[in-house]
């Protein structure tokens, strides 16, 4: 059998939010048992079928690369991350539905993987709001996954996720909100895993495909 061909997705977001979790569940779909902290990086693989049931299908690897999650702003520590950034086709921004600092950390994160957070002190402007004019050019597909969803009282849910929602709509990208506790918000034929498909599939798209449907030269 051929080598697969492969796409590099980074997955960032805070300490804490569940990213070793949601790797564990969308490369084996099974909860991991016991989840510990992210030193440095680690890798696990996913094999995605690029159009599924098209005759365009064909299989690939996605490589999600699970980013320890400190927030240091400091140049020691965007140096030691720098590394796990290069080559980078696609990007899954996670954070904890309960936490909204994290959720407003992934502008930092964003940006820094984007090599575009170039004022030491992040990236917060006048009242809090981010400059999201530096995302419109990014050509990189974004994914934004809420985890903790079970945590939210059902009363508290819709103020949450319409909050949250606003930060898909900033980084023009989807939004997941799940529970990775719990398989079944990843089901095959759920609009989640509709989502997460699609996502896969653009990145592919935006490394291997150019947009006339004419097949480029791989690169890295």
């Amino acid at each position: 059998m051929a080598a697969l061909d492969r796409v590099k997705v980074l997955v960032l977001g805070d300490s804490g939010v569940g990213k070793s979790s949601l790797v564990h569940l969308l490369c084996h779909n099974q909860v991991l048992g016991n989840p510990s902290w992210t030193v440095g990086c680690s890798v696990d693989v996913r094999i995605h079928d690029y159009k599924e049931g098209t005759p365009e299908e064909k299989t690939y690897y996605i490589e999600l690369w699970d980013v320890g999650g400190s927030v240091g702003s400091a140049t020691s520590v965007k140096r030691t991350r720098a590394v796990f950034y290069n080559s980078l086709n696609g990007i899954i921004l996670v954070h904890d539905l309960t936490n909204k600092k994290s959720s407003q950390n992934l502008y930092r994160w964003s940006l820094e993987a984007l090599n575009r957070d170039v004022a030491p002190t992040g990236v917060l402007v006048t009242n809090g709001d981010y400059d999201r004019e530096q995302f419109g050019d990014n050509q990189i597909p974004l994914l934004v996954i809420g985890t903790k969803l079970d945590q939210i009282p059902e009363t508290k849910r819709n103020e949450v996720l319409t909050r949250t929602a606003f930060l898909a709509e900033d980084f023009n990208a989807e939004e997941i909100n799940l529970d990775c506790t719990n398989p079944r918000y990843l089901a095959a034929g759920s609009s989640n895993a509709v989502k997460l498909s699609r996502f896969f599939d653009k990145v592919i798209e935006k490394r291997y495909i150019l947009r006339d449907g004419n097949q480029v030269c791989h690169f890295s």
